[in-house]
């Protein structure tokens, strides 16, 4: 008997979620748990320039064979374009390049595994909290796992406490920062502390590692890239996760990037050779059609046009989602008490709820959510953010 000695493993809690909420007969549920984005019907909607762009490819495609370690050089080129800039010194200087992967966590894991096979002994420092996965990809990959502080017990973003910390980290090592629209919490460094960051980052002769999966989520497809382009402008070593999971409701096609900038034009190449040396490894080739529709879109101005409309109104939508909740609030008194849910940025929100209060949330009123609190702001109906406001003030006052 092989398997005799193998036991089970629990399942991930917030997939878990779905489960529960698909088994609840209550009509007025609410399902804030699972990262994804949902329209006023509730539905994950297909964009409209995603459609196009898959009537293209039906009608224009030719073949189905390999793409190569790096995948879709078109693609590659295009979504570093959107990431750093269409007008990047990097670029034209042939300093920084793109590897398609699996999706942005497949970005993640090559990222890790590269730090570990070529740049040994480097630990890698991830904010308190991060997405859970962070913490798992890295660890697979051997590297050691430390933390800086983000989001205090208190709720509110810890920038001075943050600083401190990175001013400990060892030289060499590799700190990763979440460009925008902050997985878990949605609180995100303004500016100001991003040049704060830099400055540390320098002075320590840190490797960012820059977690960029929610690109036009927060203030705007720009606005939301500044601090990536900030690090790759000033820095001569910059690592970057891309993905198109969210902005182009690719969730199932897996499609990501990872972005190596470096100091020159033949460093680079090195680079990219170890990349696809890892990469054979682990997927050998990345899969193609997700990545030949983000090529399709990005690559007329037109369909970019249209894509980057609905992008806007997603955004759009999730910022009045906040809004409208904190207002909703108002009559229970806790709109100042709940005002951070209208200041955070990107599809997550960190409540502030208690495990216990989102415990009863679920079993008292169907709201389903991460027990840390943290809500899917993109899974509320807003045409019942009164019944969820009162639900919530209900749990607070208990």
């Amino acid at each position: 008997m092989h398997f005799a000695a193998i036991g089970r493993v629990p399942g991930d809690p917030i997939l878990g979620l779905i489960d529960a909420y698909n088994q609840d007969s209550n009509p007025n549920k609410f399902d804030l748990g699972v990262g994804v984005y949902k329209d006023p019907n509730g539905l994950t909607p297909i964009l409209q320039s995603v459609k196009q762009a898959e009537q293209r490819l039906v009608d224009q495609q030719q073949t189905k064979t390999y793409i190569g370690g790096h995948g879709d050089s078109s693609f590659g080129a295009l979504i570093s374009q959107l990431v750093l800039g269409a007008d990047s010194a990097l670029l034209a200087a042939q300093r920084a390049g793109a590897t398609q992967t699996p999706g942005g966590t497949g970005a993640l894991r090559l990222a890790a595994d590269f730090i570990a096979q070529c740049l040994p002994g480097r630990g890698i420092w991830l904010s308190d909290p991060t997405w859970p996965i962070h913490e798992s990809i890295f660890a697979a990959a051997g590297l050691k796992v430390s933390h800086y502080p983000y989001v205090g017990s208190d709720n509110t973003l810890s920038v001075a406490a943050m600083l401190q910390a990175l001013e400990q980290v060892p030289k060499g090592d590799v700190v990763l920062l979440h460009a925008c629209c902050h997985n878990p919490t949605g609180f995100d460094l303004s500016q100001a502390d991003w040049l704060q960051v830099l400055d540390v980052v320098r002075r320590r002769e840190l490797l960012p590692l820059i977690d960029f999966a929610y690109q036009g989520f927060g203030d705007g497809l720009e606005a939301d890239a500044w601090s990536t382009r900030l690090f790759a402008r000033e820095l001569p070593e910059v690592l970057i996760t891309s993905s198109c999971s969210k902005n182009f409701g690719l969730y199932r096609e897996r499609v990501g990037a990872l972005i190596v900038c470096a100091n020159d034009a033949e460093k680079l190449k090195d680079v990219r050779s170890q990349l696809a040396h890892v990469a054979r490894n682990l997927w050998s080739n990345p899969p193609d059609h997700g990545a030949a529709v983000v090529a399709a879109i990005l690559g007329d101005p037109q369909l970019k046009a249209l894509w980057a409309d609905e992008v806007e109104a997603m955004r759009s939508r999730i910022a009045q989602l906040r809004a409208g909740l904190v207002e909703a609030l108002a009559p229970f008194g806790l709109a100042e008490h709940f005002a951070h849910i209208n200041e955070q940025r990107g599809m997550f929100s960190y409540t502030g709820l208690t495990a216990e209060q989102v415990q009863l949330l679920r079993e008292k009123h169907s709201v389903y959510m991460v027990g840390s609190g943290r809500a899917n702001m993109a899974g509320v109906d807003g045409t019942r953010l009164n019944l969820l406001a009162k639900a919530i003030a209900q749990v607070c006052t208990d």
